[in-house]
Formats: structure tokens, sequence, C-alpha cells
């Protein structure tokens, strides 16, 4: 195996950057994590600095090439998995004239309203201007101001010099690719939510002039676009000789994470389909058809296959309600408890959970911690913890946080299964999320399907960049993937909780749908 191609893959999420050395069959040989800050501000705000993403970058290849888990001669090629929907306006000499816009970010929400609304409206939207997005771009623009459509415009108006300085707009993915190899492109899948691209065939994805005129931001600050799968170039020299990687070094596009967690995930064929938890939550599969669902704010996209698209349901933050529980709560530095290191607080939760009964005793958990994406798209709504007495523990809360992420997740099933067509009984579980026995068997239980706990769930996004780079060079087939995917587990549904979840997820909905009103009034 020492003498497979080796690709060195990167996976750019909002809290960490991973590093990872794997094979083009997909063999893990080693990887490196470096945490990665975000900077929420205030009026809906949220920021990253790229030059931590590079530095974390440098730092994580660094450690891991020097342990020479491989042959440095075997590694022959960059690829990367990012974080969607960022937007970094950079110079003609490719530097970054600001913090990166996190996909998190909806300040520019209100500059966004002026360019989609008009004086007659459906769903809030230009009646004239919704059929061009919604039949060249497959979506819209997001009321909430989370996608480059509106970062964009939130840099035009508030950074007037900033966008006159500005040679492009590049997400996360272009950034990396930048850095990487000095080229300025976006790929099918990173350029999506500038919602400005002819995507009806989904292997030759145009800029369409109407929807660039219509967007409020010149045409010329748009990248190149390029195929997820297009060696765009090589590793930049200097580049190389800081890692200690040979000349030649070649960079394929790479994806957003969404459409290269599916690819790692093995969920490739038509129809199969798999959910991530990380910071975010998602649920996806590959379909041969573009669609649109404004009722569920669902979508099939542009994605790493050419020829297919990926039927995406995102919810806005999964993962992060442990990260806010532990940070915020259990282990917040304050009077009340002064923790220099905290203990490994996920394990513990799992121990907890898997104590506590299914339900938590009634507790219910609303996970929209920074509001919601779908199947509502509600930047106001905010997390609860529901139906509190003087009998409830902590270890209630710890198990209905998780319970709340699988309640959100069912959500999606309904409308995720009307879309396709077909009825969802498996799904491939990866992320950070899958490293949890006891998530998997509340996620079966709760949505009623199939769990397929996959080996090395924290890499897929990693290991699909990989998979992407070794179709890129020739040595793999997407067919191919599904095979070469090991699964570590597979948890079924238990009988006995059906009719409680099932009583907990329509008070779930319940809940939303009566404190809708509230939420607007609160945060609107």
């Amino acid at each position: 195996m020492e003498n497979e191609p080796y690709v060195l893959a990167v996976d750019l999420g909002t809290s960490a950057l991973k590093t990872a050395l794997i094979s083009t069959s997909g063999r893990v040989a080693g990887w490196e994590v470096q945490e990665l800050p975000l900077h929420i501000l205030p009026d809906g705000g949220a920021e990253q600095d790229p030059q931590d993403w590079w530095d974390a970058f440098l730092a994580t290849a660094r450690r891991l090439i020097r342990k020479e888990l491989v042959p440095v001669a075997s590694i022959l090629a960059v690829c990367c998995s990012t974080q969607g929907e960022c937007t970094i306006p950079v110079d003609a000499d490719g530097n970054a004239l600001m913090n990166v816009i996190s996909w998190l970010d909806m300040r520019g929400a209100r500059h966004l309203h002026k360019i989609i609304g008009g004086l007659v409206k459906v769903a809030g939207y230009n009646v004239f201007k919704l059929p061009r997005w919604l039949s060249l771009t497959g979506g819209v623009p997001t009321h909430t101001g989370t996608d480059p459509a509106a970062h964009m415009l939130l840099v035009r108006h508030e950074y007037p010099e900033v966008y006159l300085k500005t040679y492009k707009f590049l997400t996360a993915l272009d950034y990396m690719n930048l850095r990487l190899t000095g080229e300025f492109v976006a790929t099918s899948d990173s350029i999506l939510t500038s919602w400005v691209t002819d995507n009806r065939d989904s292997a030759h994805i145009t800029y369409d002039d109407g929807l660039l005129k219509d967007c409020g931001i010149a045409p010329d600050k748009f990248p190149e676009l390029v195929q997820c799968t297009t060696v765009i170039g090589t590793l930049q020299r200097e580049v190389a000789q800081s890692l200690g990687l040979q000349e030649g070094v070649r960079v394929v596009a790479g994806a957003i994470d969404v459409s290269a967690a599916a690819i790692g995930a093995g969920a490739v064929n038509d129809f199969d389909a798999h959910i991530y938890i990380g910071t975010s939550n998602w649920l996806a599969a590959h379909v041969p058809y573009k669609k649109t669902d404004l009722s569920s704010w669902m979508a099939s996209v542009p994605c790493a296959i050419p020829g297919k698209f990926l039927m995406i349901v995102l919810q806005t933050t999964a993962g992060g309600n442990l990260n806010y529980l532990r940070d915020k709560i259990l282990y917040h530095k304050d009077e009340l408890l002064q923790e220099e290191h905290n203990p490994d607080v996920f394990q513990v939760f799992d121990r907890i959970a898997a104590k506590t009964p299914p339900g938590s005793h009634g507790l219910m958990y609303m996970p929209w911690i920074y509001g919601e994406r779908a199947p509502i798209d509600d930047r106001n709504a905010r997390a609860a913890l529901f139906n509190i007495s003087l009998e409830t523990t902590r270890e209630d809360i710890v198990r209905a946080f998780l319970e709340g992420v699988a309640l959100n997740a069912r959500w999606l099933v309904g409308p995720a299964e009307k879309f396709m067509g077909h009825r969802l009984t498996q799904l491939n579980f990866v992320g950070g999320g899958a490293k949890s026995d006891v998530w998997s068997q509340i996620l079966a239980d709760v949505m009623n399907v199939s769990i397929r706990q996959l080996r090395d769930p924290i890499q897929a996004n990693a290991r699909g960049a990989a998979f992407i780079a070794a179709v890129g060079l020739g040595h793999l087939a997407f067919a191919d993937i599904p095979q070469k995917i090991a699964c570590k587990a597979i948890y079924l549904p238990n009988p006995e909780n059906r009719a409680l979840y099932d009583k907990l997820f329509a008070e779930f909905v319940t809940f939303y749908k009566q404190n809708k009103a509230s939420y607007q009034r609160l945060n609107g």
C-alpha cells in the first residue's frame, strides 16, 4: 500500500481545518487537525481570517508529511473540500482585502432584499425575476442573507473602498486554490450560491448574462469556472518547498463540503442518501435531474459528478449545539466554574445520553441556535429547552440536545422523499457526529431509517476530496467509489421507541409553528 498514489486532502470546516494523506483507493494513512476561530459580530455578522485558514493548512500539512507515513514521491496531488457560501474579496495580486464573510453572516440581507424584491412579489421575490432564477440556477438567494449573493452586496454598499479594490470575489474553496496555484477559478458548486450561473446542464455550467446584470455586482469580479475534477495547475514552488513536497504536484479543483461528503460517504448512485452532522447538518442524495421545491427549501444543484445533481437540504446548526453546551454552559469560564482543562466532553455526553431514557423524561430541545434554513427559512428562530421541570437533570439536557438535532433532521425526511419520489430507508452517516454510537441509534429511532455508521466518518470530506482528485488524475471512476467505503456498524430503528418519537416530533413541529411570530417579534 505504500506504493499507492496519495492525495494531500484538505478539509476546511468552520471550526477546524484537517489535512489528511489518503490514497486514491480511499485508505487514510494519517491526518492532522487545527482549530480555527470564528468571530461573531453584532447585527448578525460572522467572520474568519483567511490567513488563519492558510496557516492551519501549512501547519497541519507539515506535521503530517514529517511523520513519513508514505513516501513523499507518492504524494501526487493536493485537493480541497471546504465550507461553502463564504465570501472573500481579493485584489489582483491575490491578497485578501478583508476578513472572510462566513456562511453564518446575515448582514447582507437588507441589501439583498432590494435586489430580489419588487412591487409584485411571490414569497418575497420579484415575480418577474423568480422564474429565471429557478429555471436557470435551480434555486434562489436566501432571505437570510447567508450566501455570497448577499455577502458581495454587503461589501459593495458598506465597504465601498474594498469593493473598488476587489479583483475577484472568491469562496473558501476558490481562495485555497488561489493560494495553492495562483489561479483565480471557481467550481460549479462553489459558485452556486452567487446565483449567477446557468446550471441546466451540470456538465457544462456557464455564467448567465441576465443573472449577472441583475445581481448588483460587476461581472468581471467573478472568477473563471471549472469542473470539480479539473487539474487547475501545479502546486506553487514556494508552497511545495515549504511543505517538503516534490515539484510538479498537481492541484485538483475539489469541491465544497456537501459535494465532497457525498463522494466520501460513497453515496454516488442515484437516490443513495447520506446524512452529515458536523457544525451544521445536511441530508443529501445524487439525482439525475435539476429540480426545486420552494415549499421545503430543497433543490438539486450542480455537484462534483458531471451530469448529476445533488439534492441537498441544509440545516444551520447541529453539532454546533453541543459546542455551545460545552463552551457556554457546562464549561464556561466564569466565577461559577473555573476549568483549565476540559475532559473529552463529547465522549462523556455519549455515556450520559446512553444512560438516559429515550425522550429525556419529556424534555425537548429546539436546535435553531443561529436561525434555520430548512425545511423552514427563518433567520429569527432560536434554540429552546422546552418542558423543564424540577425533576429535569443535566443528563436529560445532554440527551435532549442529541434528540433535538435528530428531530430537526427528521423534519427533512418527508420533503426529501417527496422531492426524490423514493422512500428513504437507509442513510450513510458521516461527519464528527457519526463517531457517536448513541447518536447513531437516536437518529435511527427518531428518523425511522437504517443508519450506516461509516468508518473514519470525520474524514468523509477529505476522503471525498481524495476521490475527486483520483478521478481527475484518471486513477478512478466515480462508479468505483461505493466499493471502497467501509461500514463500521448498522443501526436499525427500535420499534419500542416508535410511538414516543412520533409524539415528540409532532410537538417539535407544533412548537415552531406556535412560536414563529414570537421569534419574529423578538429577533426580527
